[in-house]
């Protein structure tokens, strides 16, 4: 039996100043922690689960973690770890199919752009939070006479002389009216920018670039910090949530589960988009970040505790809001919990602060805490999803300086922010339909059959033992190698079947903004073709187009580990792994299916002895 040697074989960091890390593993470890975007988490999970039934929210997301969520975080933190390039270059592995990766940077810019913008509204809330009162905590005079104070902590409004309307909290009315401007129609047009946001989005954008241009040279204890101290601002107020009258009523709503509304495609669709934006699947950070470790590093363990971190923070964040919504329910005497608010991305601008404000001491201080915890992680999230975008940039032009590529993207990410600034009533418009269609959703779905049907599940099973050195396990083997694209692929086309144009509080968007949505997911998904295309007619042999297009899709001569000496070992481990399968399968007949699900539930012992560190 074939013994191959690890001994000599250590992988050259990278010397570019994309992001620089500790170069401890933990460290590492924790970036990819802090790119899962927390207000995807804290505000999104917590809006798209009040908008599909609540509990009945609940019980496909775990489903579609297990099923499509870790076995994709795997394949992308093994894609980034074994090739240490960015999300474009990996696709040496199958030049036909680069597309994906350009096509996943279209939909990372839409992403980042819009997410620079909430960023913006932390800062706002960072630097109002510094007043003696906090502007939302009380209705002023020239606001709507429905107004209820969101400083308070029991029911008065009963006693209110107002008899206009559904009440709001002021929380609501600040964050909608002084601070989006929002508009009474969404046919309106986004309009002209707001120029306090416009400073708060270009500030964002000057941190972020900074960020990427100096790096982020942290200790341990700060990582560490920064990891610890979201999940104890989030547990205070939550604390504080949970001992307000009504929180449980908000919380039932959150875990009881609307059966019926399990049988709706639109819901499962949701929990897979969400699963999407929350582990930043599909977008290259993970890719990005995973470059830069250790070879031979266990991503396994790191994919199954991020993950799982990500839904007990989704839960966390979710289980905080409805508590507010719940203590919102009652204040403003309104039964049913679904129509306490606008639902959108915006629902934690009304609902956090709605429970800050009921703090009894310095509620201030609580404030600022919370949305500076909000823009350091955010920070962290953008640095990570428009680094993967600098990156790929920067491999297709390695001669081009750093940081002038990273001024005229972060430019460009600014200019394009300005449609955001408005997000709810106008630039949310855009958003709205991208997100609901999704393209980096589809591209994974071509990315699971480029890799596993393409360059092979055996062909990938053999680097990544190779590189962790422990067989690939049967979860993630037959979630990722059996026909789970196509089970995703179905369920798409199902969705499609019975899709509605999305809608803001009851409005239609107007035609121009699902043109731009429809137009954005288009493009997105048009590069897979385009690139396609491109790499068949670059081809200047004399071979037929089906030769050029089946030379496409194998591996080029550039595709594997990126070191030399790491480069042979795995080539020697390779053809020796592939030699003892072939007599394995000679010797006892095996065809093409048998073989492909022996090697689905790892029945061949055709694995070279591995170290110690082998399970």
């Amino acid at each position: 039996m074939a013994t191959v040697s690890y001994s000599s074989m250590h992988p050259s960091p990278k010397t570019q100043p994309k992001i620089a890390l500790s170069g401890r593993t933990s460290s590492n470890f924790l970036c990819h922690v802090f790119q899962c975007p927390w207000s995807r988490k804290c505000g999104r999970f917590p809006f798209t689960a009040y908008e599909n039934g609540g509990g009945a929210f609940l019980i496909p997301y775990p489903i579609v973690l297990f099923v499509i969520g870790r076995p994709l975080y795997y394949l992308e933190m093994a894609l980034g770890q074994f090739t240490s390039r960015s999300s474009v270059k990996i696709w040496e592995v199958s030049p036909l199919f680069k597309g994906i990766g350009i096509g996943q940077l279209v939909g990372t810019t839409s992403v980042v752009s819009y997410y620079v913008s909430l960023i913006a509204l932390t800062l706002h809330y960072i630097f109002a939070s510094f007043a003696s009162e906090l502007p939302w905590a009380t209705c002023k005079d020239n606001w709507a006479d429905n107004c209820v104070d969101s400083s308070l902590v029991v029911n008065e409004m009963r006693d209110s002389n107002s008899t206009s309307g559904q009440k709001v909290s002021s929380s609501q009315i600040y964050f909608l009216d002084i601070v989006l401007k929002e508009k009474d129609s969404i046919d309106d047009g986004i309009g002209a920018p707001d120029w306090k946001l416009t400073l708060w989005l270009l500030l964002a954008w000057v941190v972020i670039f900074l960020v990427l241009v100096r790096g982020v040279k942290s200790s341990g204890k700060v990582a560490y910090f920064l990891a610890i101290f979201p999940y104890v601002v989030l547990i205070i107020i939550l604390v504080r949530a949970l001992t307000l009258e009504g929180a449980v009523d908000g919380v039932i709503f959150f875990i009881k589960p609307q059966w019926g509304e399990l049988l709706n495609p639109k819901v499962w669709y949701s929990a897979t988009t969400q699963l999407f934006f929350s582990l930043s699947v599909g977008m290259g950070s993970i890719i990005m970040f995973s470059s830069y470790n250790n070879f031979h590093h266990n991503i396994y363990r790191d994919a199954m505790i991020v993950t799982t971190l990500d839904t007990f923070t989704s839960l966390l964040g979710g289980m905080t809001i409805f508590s507010i919504l719940g203590n919102l329910a009652h204040n403003l005497g309104i039964e049913d919990i679904s129509k306490v608010v606008k639902s959108g991305t915006g629902l934690a601008f009304i609902s956090y602060p709605d429970a800050i404000a009921k703090f009894d001491i310095v509620p201030q201080l609580f404030s600022v805490l919370f949305f500076f915890m909000l823009f350091v992680l955010g920070v962290g999230s953008a640095v990570a999803l428009h680094g993967a975008i600098i990156t790929a940039f920067w491999d297709a032009f390695p001669k081009r300086k750093y940081w002038h590529l990273a001024l005229i993207l972060s430019t460009i990410g600014f200019c394009t922010g300005l449609v955001y600034i408005h997000l709810v009533a106008n630039g949310y418009s855009i958003w709205s339909i991208t997100t609901e269609a999704f393209s980096d959703l589809r591209l994974a779905i071509i990315e699971m059959v480029a890799i596993f049907w393409i360059y092979g599940l055996d062909n990938w099973c053999n680097d990544i033992e190779f590189m962790v050195q422990r067989r690939v396990g049967l979860y993630v083997a037959a979630m990722l190698g059996s026909n789970n694209a196509t089970f995703h692929d179905c369920r798409f086309h199902l969705f499609l079947v019975e899709y509605k144009w999305p809608t803001y509080s009851g409005q239609q968007y107007p035609g121009e903004a699902l043109i731009c949505g429809i137009f954005v997911f288009i493009f997105g998904i048009l590069q897979v073709l385009i690139w396609a295309v491109w790499t068949v007619t670059g081809d200047s042999t004399k071979e037929s187009v089906w030769g050029k297009i089946s030379k496409a899709a194998k591996p080029s001569s550039q595709w594997g580990p990126c070191t030399e000496h790491t480069r042979k070992a795995w080539l020697k481990y390779k053809e020796e792994a592939k030699s003892r399968r072939d007599d394995i399968i000679y010797a006892k007949n095996h065809s093409s299916i048998v073989r492909k699900l022996c090697v689905l539930f790892g029945m061949y012992d055709d694995f070279i002895q591995l170290d110690s560190t082998r399970l």
